[in-house]
């Protein structure tokens, strides 16, 4: 697994990184890019740089197929909460991308089970995801998979550890009551099976989390640690994100920083 550290906004990385890699694909019609897509706050400023993208005629969405992570259950698709929502606001909306390349898991199901095996079915049907971006829980967890989750999972119903629920309780008012109780999420072995992985980390609060990733053997008490079992993947950070990196990638990263101070980045390998 791959450590980079960036000086720039890590939106602007991300999105940038998503250009150059569908740029490189060349999608057409009967060969489009199949794109994992996240939630939340962290990748907030890397849409924003997408959508300029597409405005500046730098990226197209036409030939681009997308598989959201995950979705609440028990609130409808037009509830301003819901990822749903989120992904017109944020992206769908702004890209002018066939609705029919967008999926997100239909939370309103009448038999969730049945949702959770055709979106593995449907992601399987189109190959593959080849790029899937994410985020990391500062309880470790990835999309929704709790610690405990099994790294051969597949998408399922998940119940919402009170740590997460309370984490997303900005975005209900503060008010934990609101926040739903379980989610439909893709599994660990899902994201595992994508040909790619950027999961995305910053600021001081999720040191805790990255710190673990680094330091720790894959394990499902910490869901994120699973990244390291994949060939192709890579963890992208800004430096408040870093401040209890301790050991060896420690001072790979110092050594980085010192002889290119003037860097926008750095790269360390993490085993």
């Amino acid at each position: 697994m791959q450590l980079i550290v960036t000086k720039l906004s890590v939106g602007l990385w991300a999105a940038s990184y998503i250009k150059g890699t569908v740029q490189a694909f060349g999608p057409t019609k009967n060969h489009p890019f199949v794109l994992g897509l996240p939630t939340g706050a962290t990748v907030i400023d890397m849409y924003a740089v997408l959508r300029a993208f597409v405005q500046e005629r730098l990226l197209s969405f036409q030939h681009i197929v997308t598989f959201n992570m995950d979705e609440y259950i028990g609130i409808p698709a037009d509830h301003p909460q819901s990822y749903h929502s989120y992904m017109r606001q944020h992206l769908f909306d702004a890209v002018h991308m066939p609705p029919e390349h967008a999926f997100i898991p239909d939370g309103q199901a009448t038999d969730l089970h049945a949702q959770c095996q055709q979106y593995e079915n449907t992601i399987a049907r189109m190959g593959g995801i080849d790029l899937f971006i994410g985020g990391i829980g500062r309880n470790g967890h990835i999309a929704f998979n709790e610690p405990g989750t099994p790294f051969h999972s597949r998408t399922h119903v998940q119940t919402l550890s009170p740590s997460t629920r309370e984490a997303n309780a900005r975005f209900f008012l503060n008010d934990i009551s609101r926040v739903p109780q379980q989610a439909i999420t893709v599994g660990i072995g899902t994201i595992l099976d994508a040909k790619e992985l950027l999961f995305i980390a910053n600021g001081v609060q999720k040191a805790a989390a990255v710190s673990h990733l680094i330091s720790q053997e894959p394990t499902v008490d910490w869901p994120l640690t699973a990244l390291k079992l994949h060939p192709h993947a890579s963890l992208l950070v800004d430096l408040d994100a870093c401040v209890l990196l301790s050991g060896d990638v420690k001072t790979q990263l110092d050594q980085a920083r010192e002889q290119n101070p003037l860097a926008d980045q750095w790269t360390v390998e993490v085993k």
